[in-house]
């Protein structure tokens, strides 16, 4: 088992308490679940858990980004989704896992057990509930990604990518309209996401920079001067949220 090489305070001080699993949680429920926790962490390039694998564990991500991935028989593979800060790995009732999840940053998981985290379910509504919201918000978003993948152009295919990853690296509380992260995807693996060809993507990415939607340090260090402007380059009619 990997050894945190990080400090965790208590679950209240947990960054992405407000929105993970236990964000419906009062002081007690956050009892219970710090006693059936543990931390680990994963390498960039190292698998989490391979598809059909059995997981004694499930959890949320903390920290850095893993993809989801699905192989054909023939070997051939393509990424799904991607896992970012709070998200939640694995599914309670189910023995295996349904994809392969590899980090693609540094990650830092917090785990339950699986059989107690079930058992603390069926008494914890909050629990019950927040998962079911979690759920329902994965299914909304990998609806909304079918549009960005079928109907949505190469440049707002990049922006929508940009505009996810910039919204859950900020806050709630914080009411910038700017924010800055650093792409957790190379090149190569947001067009295998997207679609597109690498040659693709590095251009609408440097037609990004020339029009002063986004600001690049290097080829990973991104600063979004006007989140506002990023969601109008995707395409979206929505006021670029933070989510929660």
């Amino acid at each position: 088992m990997n050894t945190p090489n990080f400090t965790v305070g208590k679950c209240g001080d947990c960054p992405i308490r407000h929105r993970a699993v236990c964000a419906r949680c009062n002081a007690d429920e956050l009892v219970e679940l710090d006693a059936i926790k543990y931390y680990r962490t994963y390498e960039a390039g190292q698998t989490v858990i391979w598809s059909g694998d059995k997981m004694g564990f499930v959890g949320s991500v903390v920290s850095g980004v893993a993809t989801l991935t699905q192989t054909m028989e023939d070997g051939r593979t393509q990424m799904v989704g991607l896992l970012l800060p709070s998200d939640f790995v694995g599914r309670p009732g189910r023995d295996g896992a349904a994809y392969n999840v590899v980090a693609t940053t540094d990650v830092v998981m917090c785990c339950f057990r699986k059989k107690p985290f079930e058992e603390l379910m069926s008494k914890t509504p909050h629990i019950a509930h927040r998962l079911l919201e979690m759920t329902l918000d994965e299914l909304d978003a990998a609806r909304e990604w079918m549009l960005v993948l079928g109907r949505k152009t190469a440049r707002e295919k990049i922006a929508s990518l940009l505009s996810i990853i910039a919204r859950r690296n900020t806050t709630p509380d914080n009411d910038s309209v700017s924010t800055v992260f650093d792409l957790p995807l190379t090149r190569e693996a947001m067009a295998d996401y997207l679609g597109l060809t690498l040659e693709t993507v590095s251009r609408q990415v440097s037609a990004l920079k020339r029009d002063g939607v986004i600001q690049l340090q290097g080829k990973r260090h991104v600063t979004v001067p006007d989140m506002t402007r990023l969601m109008e380059e995707a395409g979206d009619d929505t006021d670029g949220g933070f989510l929660i």
